[in-house]
């Protein structure tokens, strides 16, 4: 009697768990941001976990700015696999907009950019948004420039950083051999 009640905690424990997540969801990933140019939060547990990501510190005035280019076309050849590329817009080198919504046409308009954008922030230093503050610690890395790369795996966790001048096209047989691994 004392085992089946045992297993029937355990299975409500287990139950209780999943339906918060909380087991499953990386220190990592347990961040909120407001996406570009709106009101709506996005919650990395809930549309990142179990997903490749990369993460990407980007400007709207720089030399790399056309990786735009490549990393959307590398998240739709892969966005149906588990590849989530998430761009973190920042001012952090002077060559970001002040105005959002010149960040927002630039991404959306000029290079037809449809994962997610998130308001702009901090992404070095002290003033460095939480995402990239636990980055920089798990990497040991933080960006020296522009479009620095940031590769996270299904399980939150972190796996490789890139500089600026690696394309997103250099990183094709990496991201499809994550993505063909469970």
């Amino acid at each position: 009697m004392n085992i089946l009640i045992l297993m029937v905690s355990m299975m409500l424990f287990s139950a209780s768990a999943s339906a918060t997540g909380a087991e499953t969801c990386s220190d990592l990933l347990n961040y909120k941001m407001n996406k570009l140019r709106s009101s709506q939060e996005l919650d990395f547990c809930q549309a990142f976990q179990g997903k490749v990501i990369l993460a990407v510190n980007t400007a709207s005035n720089c030399g790399y700015t056309p990786q735009f280019k490549g990393l959307e076309a590398l998240y739709k050849k892969y966005k149906d696999k588990g590849l989530v590329i998430v761009g973190f817009p920042s001012n952090d080198f002077n060559q970001e907009f002040d105005e959002p919504e010149k960040t927002a046409n630039l991404c959306y308009i000029n290079y037809g950019v449809t994962f997610p954008m998130l308001e702009k922030s901090v992404v070095t230093g002290a003033s460095a948004n939480t995402f990239f503050q636990k980055l920089i610690k798990a990497s040991g890395q933080a960006p020296e420039w522009n479009f620095y790369k940031y590769l996270i795996g299904r399980d939150g966790l972190f796996i490789e950083v890139f500089p600026s001048k690696v394309t997103p096209e250099e990183l094709d047989s990496k991201i499809s051999a994550l993505l063909s691994t469970k």
